[in-house]
């Protein structure tokens, strides 16, 4: 599989791990560089748009979007 199509512009990486060069790059090898279907930021991405996905999400925080999903469906 391609890279996550947000990998480029993703707020998480390029400014919250930014000074943690070494840790991005596993949860990139992780998250975004294969299936990206995982990622709990792609997750809310995908299901409510880029506006919707908290910037302190990070991508292994699945409970968390399943979460912000349901609140979602709900209001």
């Amino acid at each position: 599989m391609a890279d996550c199509e947000c990998l480029a512009g993703c707020i998480f990486f390029n400014e919250k791990m930014k000074d943690m060069p070494a840790t991005a790059e596993i949860l990139k090898t992780k998250f975004c560089r294969g299936n990206n279907t995982l990622c709990a930021r792609f997750i809310i991405f995908k299901e409510l748009g880029r506006e919707k996905v908290p910037f302190d999400l990070f991508p292994n925080q699945n409970d968390r979007a399943q979460e912000i999903l349901k609140k979602e469906k709900n209001t």
